[in-house]
């Protein structure tokens, strides 16, 4: 088919033709996205899903509720400074639909506080009782509440404000630097793409919400990776659109030429960042797939969205975006390049060298779960908590319960003694026997010494589930530890599927763009080098507890496994980004009849500067979770913005140019058959006699 007449040609001429049509349409689709989509927010879950659902300590929990009704651990913690007023609370939480029991439960060591509980109900909207309770004490002075279900709601309430705090700080900020870096009216661009991504992808999330229900968490990944994207995008396209207009000038030509080139480098850096992020959804925690799920659709809704109002500005201004710019790329990138390929091996080695020392901090990661001290210290439930562990003495030891299921008495109560018994298990903190909770169903209570994340603390649920296996009695554990050590497994089970598949897939996608089977895996080694200095830049922070007072969070000797993954994902996913961009351009030059290394030189020097705009744009952007008050949240911003600025300034940089001028046309080799599938499938632009035979 002719590609004059082929649909996307035409699609991009109707867009180009009709620009105040298509830009009018753009403002009606984003109008409804965020008339319907802008809600997204309250639909989604708070809970986080940072544990398995299908775990054993999962499933211990659903044993006990389905025994029982209730839920297996107080909900609402309320602490009362005033003795006088403790039977006034436990009359008022009694009150409130959904709180099976309330019961004073003791005073602090110090006697500034009485602590009362509440007890759920299963099955029931947390949050709903949550706010209720809240309610209920609206106003009434020397009373703090707490607890898992008032957790819940204060951190998705927190999340909508941080979201609120991101959008304030990076807007302004996005929109300067996209004056200095896309010049006069080219700073519309970024803006409306960058709009339309964020409130299409709420919109799609919210579809994507009926069907499987999604953390509230992936909101702040579509804001800061919507924003980024859309600027990369944008100036990816427009830098190309400037040079096309100095060659062709205005008119469809130019726009044509600018979708078949940058456009189609577009299509293939949001595939990349697609299938990268989409791979954190095949582990089963709510927060990995919701994560994965909105940062693939954010990638392909920021693409479209590009894509589309890219060829319809450029029809309505035409010559008013042009700028001053060379065509040829023989600038400081050009030169730079050709300065770094003249010692290429001592660059590579030292490069890598000085990345693979900053990535070492990464290797001695302490996985610690999501805590209290994820949250402001401002924020009433983690006054509870900070103050049950000070005054309360709740640090003494960690919790395990067994739910057992037997209709024998006495083979329970053996089970019982037999678990208590085991090493670890804290002295004199004995049970009296396990709790009949009927039907069968039989709860036992255990402390252990130490806490979740300790040595002692998993040895002991590893020992009541051999013992359980060993004895045939059907026990299932949970508590912290055990939910802690689920979790661990469940990352452990999972990780090698999602690790070969984000190779495959990166690497199929980059083999079809570029046609070399060489390229991928370079690629692929660059990303790991870069995600290894994100990810030891958050272990040298947040693990070893540097920076408190600027980034206020609290150290608690470790870093959560699952925001490790998807810093990992993302910084992989926008290294990968940067990588296409580049190669795009080398690929056409070297198409065009230039040498290996000009051809090399002459890519960097027209996107050297495009590239690392892009990347100080993007790191504004996600570095916006910076400034969010939940600590695994800041984690991801900040791993990612140190990402992509080593990728866009060492990487691309240094890297890049000189592993290419070591290995000369060898970067290109593919099979002959390989080549022959490609060349089948269609997607190869340049002559063949360029491509190195087997």
């Amino acid at each position: 088919m002719d590609e004059k007449s082929s649909p996307i040609s035409r699609f991009v001429r109707i867009l180009h033709a009709a620009p105040r049509r298509s830009l009018l349409a753009v403002l009606l689709f984003v109008a409804l996205a965020g008339v319907f989509g802008g809600p997204v927010a309250g639909a989604l879950d708070t809970e986080g899903g940072f544990a398995p659902p299908d775990a054993e300590s999962s499933r211990a929990l659903e044993r006990i509720e389905a025994a029982t009704g209730l839920q297996p651990s107080a909900g609402v913690l309320v602490l009362v400074e005033s003795p006088a007023t403790v039977a006034d609370t436990v009359a008022t939480l009694s009150a409130v639909e959904g709180v099976a029991a309330a019961d004073p439960a003791g005073p602090a060591t110090d006697g500034s506080s009485t602590l009362v509980t509440a007890t759920l109900r299963a099955g029931l909207d947390e949050e709903k009782i949550a706010q209720d309770v809240i309610e209920a004490f609206d106003g009434r002075a020397g009373v703090t509440l707490g607890g898992e279900a008032v957790l819940g709601l204060q951190l998705g309430e927190q999340t909508e404000k941080d979201l609120s705090r991101a959008e304030l700080f990076a807007f302004p900020v996005l929109v300067l630097l996209s004056i200095l870096f896309f010049g006069g009216r080219g700073a519309v661009l970024p803006l409306i793409v960058g709009i339309t991504t964020v409130l299409g992808t709420f919109l799609a999330l919210l579809g994507v919400n009926q069907l499987y229900g999604l953390s509230i968490f992936a909101l702040n990944l579509v804001i800061g990776l919507g924003l980024g994207l859309a600027v990369d995008y944008s100036l990816f396209l427009l830098s190309r659109y400037r040079e096309e207009l100095t060659r062709q000038g205005a008119g469809p030509s130019a726009v044509l030429t600018t979708m078949r080139t940058a456009g189609r480098t577009v299509v293939y850096s949001a595939a990349t960042v697609a299938v990268a992020l989409a791979t954190l959804a095949v582990f089963p925690m709510g927060f990995l797939r919701s994560m994965g799920i909105a940062g693939a659709t954010v990638a392909v809704v920021a693409a479209l969205a590009s894509l589309i109002v890219s060829p319809a500005l450029f029809g309505l201004w035409g010559t008013k975006l042009a700028r001053r710019q060379r065509t040829s790329g023989e600038g400081r990138w050009y030169r730079f390049s050709h300065a770094v390929m003249r010692r290429p091996g001592a660059i590579a080695v030292a490069t890598a060298a000085v990345m693979l020392l900053l990535a070492a901090p990464a290797l001695r990661a302490n996985w610690t779960p999501v805590d209290e001290t994820v949250i402001p210290q401002t924020l009433s439930s983690r006054v509870v908590a900070d103050t049950l562990t000070e005054h309360y003495g709740t640090d003494t030891g960690t919790p395990v319960s067994i739910a057992v299921r037997s209709d024998d008495a006495s083979q329970v109560e053996d089970f019982a003694g037999a678990a208590s018994a085991l090493p670890g298990v804290a002295s004199g903190t004995e049970p009296a026997g396990p709790a009949d909770l009927g039907g069968g169903t039989w709860q036992l209570d255990l402390l252990v010494d130490g806490d979740a994340t300790g040595d002692q603390a998993r040895t002991v649920v590893n020992d009541v589930r051999d013992l359980a296996a060993d004895t045939g009695v059907d026990a299932l554990v949970t508590g912290p530890a055990a939910s802690f050590i689920d979790q661990q497994d469940a990352l452990a089970g999972t990780l090698p599927l999602a690790v070969t598949l984000l190779v495959v897939l990166t690497m199929l996608v980059l083999w079809l763009m570029t046609g070399s089977v060489v390229l991928p895996v370079k690629a692929v080694l660059m990303n790991v080098l870069t995600v290894g200095v994100s990810l030891g830049s958050i272990v040298f922070v947040y693990q070893d507890g540097r920076l408190t007072g600027l980034l206020g969070y609290t150290p608690n000797g470790g870093v959560e496994p699952t925001d490790f993954l998807v810093a990992a994902a993302l910084v992989f996913a926008l290294s990968t980004d940067y990588g296409v961009f580049l190669l795009g351009r080398i690929k056409e030059a070297r198409e065009e009849g230039l040498s290996e290394r000009e051809a090399v030189a002459s890519g960097l020097g027209r996107t050297g500067s495009i590239v690392t705009a892009a990347a100080i744009l993007l790191a504004v952007a996600i570095g916006a979770f910076s400034t969010s008050e939940i600590s695994f949240m800041q984690q991801i911003g900040i791993s990612t913005a140190v990402g992509v600025l080593v990728d866009a300034f060492v990487v691309r940089s240094l890297l890049v140019p000189a592993l290419m001028a070591l290995m000369g046309k060898w970067n290109w080799w593919s099979p002959m058959w390989l080549r022959r599938v490609h060349d089948r499938v269609g997607l190869s632009e340049g002559r063949p006699e360029l491509v190195l035979a087997n």
